[in-house]
């Protein structure tokens, strides 16, 4: 018990790291992790793990989420042949001579390659136990209390500062940042067990594509699921064609119970995929086992809201699943930290992979 919760949901964790903690599952990349990532180091190659940050294209995989903009920094340089973008000093003093390029980004922080913090997915959940839900997050902290809803309002850059800024607060993603994102990467290539179709993968698929590649997930270690998703997207030069993508790549089928718990007790530190969502949404083409009442992504609640596993999506794992199987290894040095952005429920990304 604790007192942000009388009750914690089923199948959750809450209090595992104590009633106030905000890292989850990453209390478990422990220096000794760290060192088993380093000792993964033979070859000295790296691999981008990332996708460019303008990648999808447009908003038609998904119409929440902004494209990267860039806005010049505007400073009064025209006269000396410069302006927006570039600016030069000389409008400040005519004897300087250097001319600078600077801008302004405004994209959403989970529109490319990205980390989901503990605050991106909560639950309608009685954890008071006074039969009303409330909107909780992971560890029981409160939407409203501990992460505030800010404003969604478009505004230009230069209107920023008139409007409050939303606040993950406990649970933002800068947490991830200060605690550092390295440690042991594993890899499970299920592109090349299944190939390139929609398939959702539960327990007993995965145990044997586990048992085949011989791999053994250990506690602590940073899970990456290569399914070829993003090499796909990455192919159609920032036209994505939806249709085709989602008959594209597999992914966990959130659905089943026994790999939910399989994912929980290993004791894994966090889950990355090369897909959307690194499990399958619920469609025509995948069947659900849970109550018509419940998640719509069961797998985002059951890692997110109730294990505090952090989520990775849409990275680029193509390059370096391809040399690993070459290789006949599984497992590597994985560096991936989040912005440092105080208030932020995502990040984009760029992991490095270290052979």
């Amino acid at each position: 018990m604790s007192p942000r919760w009388k009750h914690s949901p089923p199948g959750s964790h809450w209090g595992e790291f104590g009633p106030d903690d905000r890292l989850g599952r990453m209390n478990l990349v422990t220096p000794a992790k760290v060192r088993q990532g380093m000792a993964e180091v033979r070859e000295g190659l790296t691999f981008c793990l990332s996708l460019p940050l303008d990648v999808p294209g447009g908003m038609a995989l998904n119409a929440r989420r902004l494209p990267p903009r860039l806005y010049g920094t505007l400073r009064d340089g025209a006269s000396q042949g410069v302006q927006g973008f570039c600016w030069s000093y000389a409008s400040e003093d005519p004897n300087l001579t250097d001319v600078v390029c600077d801008e302004v980004m405004l994209m959403n922080t989970q529109y490319s390659t990205q980390w989901d913090s503990l605050a991106h997915i909560g639950s309608r959940f009685d954890a008071d136990g006074d039969g009303e839900a409330e909107a909780v997050f992971y560890n029981g902290f409160r939407a409203g209390t501990d992460l505030h809803p800010g404003t969604t309002d478009p505004a230009a850059p230069q209107d920023w500062a008139r409007y409050p800024d939303p606040d993950a607060g406990a649970l933002g993603v800068a947490h991830l940042a200060v605690h550092g994102a390295q440690g042991r990467g594993v890899l499970i290539d299920l592109d090349k067990h299944i190939g390139r179709q929609r398939v959702a993968v539960g327990y007993e698929p995965l145990m044997r594509i586990l048992e085949a590649d011989r791999i053994d997930i250990e506690e602590g270690d940073m899970v990456c699921l290569h399914t070829g998703f993003a090499d796909t997207l990455l192919a159609m030069r920032k036209q994505p064609d939806v249709k085709h993508l989602h008959a594209t790549g597999s992914g966990l089928d959130g659905s089943d119970e026994r790999l939910l718990k399989w994912i929980t007790d290993t004791r894994l530190a966090c889950l990355m995929a090369d897909n959307p969502a690194v499990e399958l949404v619920a469609g025509p083409s995948l069947t659900r086992s849970t109550p018509l009442r419940g998640p719509r992504l069961p797998l985002h609640e059951h890692c997110l809201f109730k294990n505090g596993i952090h989520l990775g999506e849409l990275w680029w794992l193509t390059p370096l699943a391809q040399w690993l199987r070459d290789a006949g290894r599984s497992r590597f040095l994985l560096t991936a930290p989040p912005l440092r952005l105080p208030g932020a429920a995502g990040s984009p990304v760029t992991p490095i992979a270290t052979v």
